[in-house]
């Protein structure tokens, strides 16, 4: 009997530093629940930070963020022996099919995506010089995920838009050249953006809002002191708001205690409870949830050359599919013809 093959799923971050609590609930926890059902491939974005970091030192410095970010993936349960996790720079494929896809769509349906212009100010990028590699950032987001032919793409809310992109890209290429790509479906979290302890912004490395993955208890502790919770409320016999209140949010995804979270949120509503109690339970359902994942971090770093097998492995896995696909692909277009022609020619002489 023939057992039909997985299908996949294609997803990644940029190796910018270590990852958050807003990266686990947008796409982490998705890929690690559905890595038994689909062949899962987990990309490190290196190319991707060139669009806002190009300078020298960025570049090397991101070497080191790939085994923090490749620490935190394993350490929460992504299996190694289940999906691959590759190094995108090292699969130059991608570079070749996001060249074609260039030609598949308008620059003014780019220049109109609202997450093009925020990425600019976070980077601190003025409008008038923002580069062409940023601008073409969801193009090149098409090639990875359009590479391995992936069926779903896990991601947070803010790059939901940029997988639009490649379904509108692959559905144009099929017209033109036949059905060769599927159309990938985008699949978001459960909280599709965490919002930063600061109460005001998403969760960032860069708005130094953000309780990593690796942070130990004592970060966590004094993170967690500073959050921002609701500003009318300053004395504790004073009735408090819970919707959009940081503390409950990170309750409602971190403590496992609902009947704790439930009495919390009844005693602050009615002006029974203090912020210090609210944040100290919180304190200890972050660091519970975060135990685990430091221990198996810490394993995994100890292990010395393991992440860099790890992604060793997966790149060749991808480079093998990539190799292959780029082929088809342009024979599909006609554009392997020539050279064929010529070099059959050539080698008859």
């Amino acid at each position: 009997m023939n057992i039909a093959p997985k299908k996949r799923i294609l997803t990644g971050d940029r190796p910018t530093g270590k990852l958050h609590l807003g990266h686990y609930l947008g796409t982490i926890q998705n890929r690690v629940k559905l890595q038994s059902e689909y062949e899962c491939f987990f990309l490190i974005a290196d190319l991707h930070t060139l669009t806002t970091k190009p300078q020298k030192e960025h570049i090397l410095s991101t070497r080191e963020h790939i085994k923090d970010m490749v620490a935190d993936y394993i350490a929460c349960g992504i299996d190694p022996a289940q999906s691959s996790i590759y190094l995108q720079s090292a699969v130059p494929a991608v570079c070749e099919m996001n060249l074609f896809f260039q030609m598949l769509i308008s620059l003014n349906r780019l220049t109109g995506l609202p997450s093009i212009k925020d990425m600019a100010r976070a980077a601190h990028i003025d409008e008038e010089t923002v580069p062409l590699g940023l601008v073409n950032y969801p193009v090149l987001q098409a090639a990875d995920i359009l590479l391995p032919k992936a069926d779903l793409v896990p991601v947070g809310k803010d790059n939901e838009a940029h997988v639009e992109i490649a379904r509108l890209i692959a559905r144009r290429f099929n017209q033109q050249y036949g059905d060769f790509f599927n159309i990938p479906e985008v699949l978001v979290g459960d909280c599709p953006t965490l919002v930063g302890t600061c109460g005001k912004s998403k969760m960032s490395k860069s708005l130094n809002n953000a309780i990593f993955l690796s942070d130990s208890s004592q970060e966590v502790t004094k993170k967690v002191k500073k959050m921002y919770t609701d500003p009318n409320r300053i004395r504790a016999d004073i009735p408090g708001e819970i919707k959009n209140n940081p503390v409950f949010i990170y309750h409602d995804h971190f403590n496992p205690d609902k009947g704790e979270v439930c009495d919390l949120k009844e005693r602050y509503a009615s002006g029974n409870v203090s912020d210090v109690e609210v944040k100290d339970k919180l304190t200890i359902a972050i660091n519970n949830f975060l135990e685990p994942i430091r221990e198996k971090r810490e394993k995994v770093l100890q292990d010395k050359g393991y992440i860099e097998d790890v992604i060793y492995q997966g790149t060749l896995r991808m480079q093998e599919i990539a190799q292959e696909h780029i082929k088809q692909m342009k024979s599909a277009m006609g554009i392997s013809g020539a050279w064929n022609k010529i070099s059959r020619i050539a080698r008859s002489r």
